[in-house]
């Protein structure tokens, strides 16, 4: 197996020379030649600090669902629910990035989670995973799977536990949300669901009704129409998206591996997967992205399986997390909260 890259924090210290440099995302993350992962320690220029880091009807805190990885959940509630309202339903969200950036801190994830608890009446969970290259695929989708498993021991100890989470979430009605590859997860979770012997996905008294892919990541080794397109001076770029497949997938993996592109020759045949949970797509007409979030709801609704597609014409790939006070932003928690307000009545619990 291959060792395991070396990983620093950015810091002070005079940067690697340039012919040490074999990958660079925007000096956010550099890969040296030697495998070393270094990381900057600073968020991302267009995370600024003027977004809004409290709600005055959102209640939050933060948790680490994994100790051994370290892997945290930011957990928001509208004031309503914490006053002794009805259980609302829970939203898991997982972060964008590439499966290499991102992270459940940062302040414009933060700011979006805030306003989505708000505006959809909903308990938002917003969960880290493990990034690239210094874990690559399926490991993020591993760590998804792991935090619904501890949100199930959540509710099973929920009268022996702190009361915070419990007293406001009904875990009978939990959606699986995601931006972009947290959108790829999304996908990859209701695959597993609904393939996974029984005994390995036993979640109850969770009970997932549905997913949310915001903008999903997915890959192919075939150029769309949107990618081939897309001008190479704008932020998110082809080469962007791909070198981020490069140090994501499995070394050696093109973009057509099941991970990537869920209609590669190795990935699993949807025709034959049972999604027994409705799936909500969104895409955005101004994204790189577009036409393989539009081909992939097109395909699932010819293969009959219960998927919407919501198209927001032009906006550009994460357009709620680049500015989560926008007016499209609110659209789109709109749509989010009646898909999920129709998906499922109250449960019993």
């Amino acid at each position: 197996m291959p060792s395991m890259p070396a990983v620093s924090a950015a810091t002070g210290a005079a940067p690697p020379p340039a012919s040490a440099v074999v990958e660079d995302i925007y000096g956010f993350l550099r890969v040296l030649e030697d495998g070393t992962v270094l990381r900057s320690a600073a968020g991302p220029a267009f995370c600024p600090a003027t977004f809004p880091d409290s709600h005055p009807s959102v209640q939050w805190k933060e948790a680490v669902y994994d100790k051994a990885k370290n892997l945290r959940v930011r957990m928001y509630k509208p004031s309503s629910a914490a006053a002794g309202g009805s259980k609302l339903p829970v939203l898991v969200h997982f972060h964008g990035g590439g499966f290499c950036l991102g992270s459940c801190t940062w302040a414009n994830v933060h700011a979006f989670c805030l306003r989505l608890a708000a505006e959809a009446g909903a308990v938002v969970l917003s969960a880290g995973y493990r990034l690239a290259p210094e874990h690559r695929l399926p490991a993020a989708v591993d760590d998804a799977g792991g935090f619904l498993r501890w949100l199930r021991e959540q509710s099973a100890n929920a009268a022996d536990d702190d009361s915070w989470l419990a007293e406001a979430a009904d875990f009978g009605r939990v959606f699986v949300t995601g931006d972009s590859a947290g959108g790829t997860i999304a996908h990859h979770l209701a695959v597993r669901a609904a393939t996974t012997k029984r005994g390995e996905l036993d979640l109850d008294p969770v009970t997932v009704r549905g997913y949310v892919l915001l903008m999903p990541f997915f890959g192919g080794v075939r150029r769309t129409r949107s990618e081939a397109e897309c001008p190479a001076e704008v932020l998110l770029n082809l080469d962007l998206f791909d070198r981020f497949w490069r140090l994501s997938l499995p070394a050696g993996a093109t973009r057509d591996h099941p991970a990537a592109n869920p209609f590669g020759p190795e990935s699993p045949d949807l025709a034959a997967v049972d999604f027994r949970r409705p799936v909500l797509v969104v895409a955005g007409g101004l994204d790189m992205m577009h036409d393989r979030a539009v081909d992939y709801a097109e395909r699932l609704a010819a293969m009959g399986k219960p998927v919407e597609l919501a198209e927001f014409a032009g906006e550009p790939h994460g357009f709620y997390t680049l500015d989560p006070g926008s007016e499209a932003t609110g659209e789109l928690i709109g749509l989010v909260s009646r898909f999920v307000h129709t998906c499922a009545a109250p449960s019993d619990s």
